[in-house]
């Protein structure tokens, strides 16, 4: 699961006031008018560090390993996507 740009605001800032668009940092809307001052530095920086979190959980390591091996079987990513609903 990739955590997303917003999830990640709200990690920062647990009652941050805000809207993102396409989930593009280029496209916050602050209704709060972004008192903390997060950056886009901060949010990519918390957003590295809470993926890394989510890629370790040992569901997201067998499912990754299961994925490789049905590429490693000639499988493109639409044949995988279609079995694995991912």
């Amino acid at each position: 699961m990739k955590i997303s740009y917003a999830e990640t605001i709200t990690t920062i800032k647990k009652n941050a006031e805000f809207t993102i668009n396409n989930d593009d940092l280029d496209n916050i809307v602050w209704y709060d008018d972004n008192p903390d001052n997060i950056t886009k530095e901060q949010i990519l920086a918390k957003q590295t560090e809470l993926q890394a979190v989510e890629d370790a959980k040992s569901e997201n390591v067998k499912k990754a390993s299961g994925k490789q091996k049905l590429k490693d079987l000639g499988l493109d990513d639409d044949e995988i996507q279609a079995l694995m609903g991912v």
